[in-house]
């Protein structure tokens, strides 16, 4: 109850709506027939999944944009680099499964003529190591990138362009066959994960509840994380970065701290949506991916938690819907909404909600006390009676 108290009751509710997906979908899809009307389709299992990955990334960015003011436009490269680290893993799993059956090498490097397994894919055969890698690896790059471009005190438009152009490096890099991951056709043809059959409907179902599991912990930590005194500092650097400093805080360190534990997020995300989608390419690393995830966060409203989880889901389903009905108009459509929240919902869906309320309750407050110096003064007895 204490700790309910104090993340809020609304972090409570939607870790226990996720929760609940991750049982209910999972079972609808594993033990209800085809022909029930609960049933969920084993196609639809991995695109939810695909949904809640989305969801703990714009969560992630929420973090750093939201909470300390860092428009981020490069988190597309942190949540590619946890997928080309789970698809490392997922490709050496393939051994001498592959088109060439080499047991070492994967197909592309066997059709690339490379004659041994570079260094840098070495320990990607163990799950541990991978994860390790999901974690390490977007988490070291973030905090190199952060130190040197918070040391030098660079923001606004500044620092979004510069995490863009990063992101747009990787994407070239990415691109070239000497890289070792695969050029443009990255990795894919993934055959197991932890020994299970990756599309197998009972392997989907579990990772599609992993991804959940997932979420609801990125929530329960993210709302402690701005709930805490870490998180008013990091709302006065949002709002007052320079009074902070003259106070004697460090902004720096806090944006640091954020803008990593950000990126690790992202990495997670990554890791969780490559062997549910199949595939990782150097794709993942376009800066209109970034840009998109933006947009979740801008949609549900940034700031407020629950807001970007909300727009991912809400502006992903729609993509699904709408590039299967009118794919040519998709990204018109994108950009329209990005405008309208900008100009109609600058605080977002559940940003203009709870200002909704506050409003109301802050009119209900000030009736009450208009009444109450009403009864006041009438109680008051006349000195010439």
């Amino acid at each position: 109850m204490i700790l309910a108290r104090f993340l809020g009751p609304r972090v409570f509710i939607l870790v226990a709506i996720v929760l609940a997906a991750a049982i209910l979908v999972p079972a609808s899809n594993l033990l209800l027939p085809a022909s029930h009307p609960l049933h969920v389709p084993s196609y639809l299992v991995p695109l939810f999944g695909k949904y809640v990955c989305y969801a703990l990334l714009a969560l992630a960015l929420d973090l750093v944009w939201g909470y300390v003011g860092i428009l981020s436009l490069g988190h597309g490269a942190f949540f590619a680099l946890g997928g080309y680290a789970m698809g490392m893993y997922l490709m050496r799993q393939i051994g001498p499964r592959g088109v060439y059956g080499n047991p070492i090498l994967p197909d592309f490097m066997v059709f690339l003529n490379w004659k041994e397994l570079p260094w840098y894919w070495t320990g990607f055969d163990q799950f541990w190591f991978a994860c390790l890698m999901v974690v390490l690896v977007p988490g070291l790059l973030a905090f190199v990138f952060g130190f040197f471009a918070f040391r030098s005190r660079v923001t606004g438009v500044y620092l979004s362009i510069i995490t863009q152009a990063m992101t747009y490096a990787l994407l070239l890099a990415f691109f070239r066959n000497d890289m070792g991951f695969g050029g443009n056709n990255g990795l894919t043809d993934f055959k197991d994960i932890l020994g299970f059959p990756i599309q197998a409907g009972s392997t989907r179902a579990g990772l599609f509840a992993a991804s959940c599991v997932a979420l609801a912990i990125a929530v329960l930590f993210v709302g402690w994380i701005t709930r805490s005194k870490l998180g008013k500092l990091m709302i006065a650097v949002r709002d007052a970065e320079s009074r902070t400093r003259f106070i004697g805080w460090r902004p720096e360190y806090v944006k640091l701290f954020a803008f990593t534990v950000s990126a690790v997020m992202a990495g997670i995300a990554g890791a969780l949506y490559v062997p549910q989608v199949g595939i990782i390419n150097p794709g993942e690393f376009a800066p209109v991916n970034s840009i998109e995830v933006v947009v979740w966060a801008a949609v549900g409203g940034r700031g407020t938690l629950i807001g970007p989880v909300l727009g991912a889901l809400l502006v992903n389903y729609g993509k699904t819907v709408f590039t299967a009905v009118l794919p040519e108009f998709w990204l018109f459509m994108l950009g329209g909404l990005f405008v309208f929240v900008t100009l109609v919902l600058p605080r977002g869906i559940v940003g203009t909600i709870d200002h909704g309320f506050d409003a109301f309750r802050a009119t209900r407050r000030a009736r009450a006390a208009e009444k109450g110096e009403a009864g006041g003064q009438d109680a008051v007895p006349n000195p010439a009676e």
